[in-house]
């Protein structure tokens, strides 16, 4: 009798673990997030993690290339945002000097806003060479709040959009990144 309950625990746990192993294959997302955080610590796995889970395409992509894609659009959607409040901000601003702080924002914002549209062309397309474009397109993109905020330091003003432009930054970083790894070593 002790045989046989012995046998049935071995049984239990064999199938417990087979059971397990399909749940602890990492996903695409995981794995795109793991890497990504390796290489940008600062920002981190569960902020990738959470963005992308905000998006629900995320969940049904089966590979990086189609992350960098909804990544691209997520920062794309973070442009478009700021560029509207930029817009408003300007249209109540009654100082001269601000609003023209705030006109090199909004033209920042708008490139970024066609820089991203382009890159999600790119990695959609899957055409030779449309990694490469797309890299740059994003990394184009990754100089808008950096732009505007030296708008608003050059002149000893306190940035209105830092904290938008600390969000973009972090989008466009992940959507960059995950684009990148896309692209062979030299």
């Amino acid at each position: 009798m002790k045989l046989v309950s012995s046998a049935m625990k071995l049984v239990s746990s064999v199938l417990f673990v087979l059971l397990s192993l399909p749940m602890c294959r990492s996903s695409p997302l995981q794995d795109t997030c793991r890497s990504f955080a390796a290489g940008h610590p600062s920002i981190g796995y569960d902020y990738c993690i959470r963005i992308f889970q905000a998006d629900k395409a995320s969940a049904e992509a089966t590979d990086a290339r189609g992350l960098a894609g909804i990544a691209a659009r997520i920062a794309e959607a973070k442009a478009n945002a700021t560029a509207a409040r930029i817009a408003s901000m300007s249209a109540l601003e009654t100082d001269a000097r601000r609003r023209d702080r705030l006109s090199v924002c909004a033209e920042v914002y708008s490139d970024a806003v066609d820089q991203l549209d382009q890159a999600e062309e790119e990695l959609a397309h899957g055409a030779e060479g449309g990694i490469d474009d797309a890299v740059t397109q994003l990394s184009a993109a990754l100089d808008a709040p950096e732009t505007c905020e030296d708008a608003f330091g050059e002149a000893d003003d306190t940035s209105p959009l830092a904290a938008e432009d600390a969000e973009f930054k972090n989008l466009a970083t992940v959507a960059l990144a995950v684009a990148a790894s896309l692209t062979p070593p030299p």
